[in-house]
């Protein structure tokens, strides 16, 4: 990957992801994070959600250094910021509080109450 595609997935990464590491671990530990999004397996199958489980990466992204950030890491970074703009394109109207389309955003790093 160029160096100039990286920085501008940097760039939209650190744009698109608002919640600071510490903010988003605490988040993923609650019954709300923990509510939202599709499981690979189906609801049914339980496990760790998709979105979920990218918060967790997220975290470690955000922790890393970004000499160390590898080709798979900005791959990551690029779904992040995808999967950010393409729901915050389905806003629902009025109070977003306590609204699974939140909760879920916030799984994904980016909560759209700071915005």
């Amino acid at each position: 990957m160029k160096a100039d595609d990286e920085q501008g997935i940097y760039r939209e990464f650190t744009e698109a992801v608002n919640m600071k590491p510490g903010e988003l671990s605490t988040w993923l530990e609650t019954d709300e994070s923990k509510q939202v999004g599709w499981h690979k397996g189906g609801r049914s199958g339980g496990g760790e959600s998709v979105g979920h489980e990218s918060g967790r990466r997220i975290i470690e992204l955000l922790r890393r250094k970004r000499g160390e950030l590898s080709a798979a890491d900005y791959s990551h970074m690029r779904k992040v910021v995808g999967y950010v703009h393409r729901h915050l394109a389905q806003r629902p109207s009025g109070d977003v509080r306590d609204t699974k389309w939140r909760w879920s955003l916030m799984n994904w790093g980016h909560d759209p109450l700071k915005s």
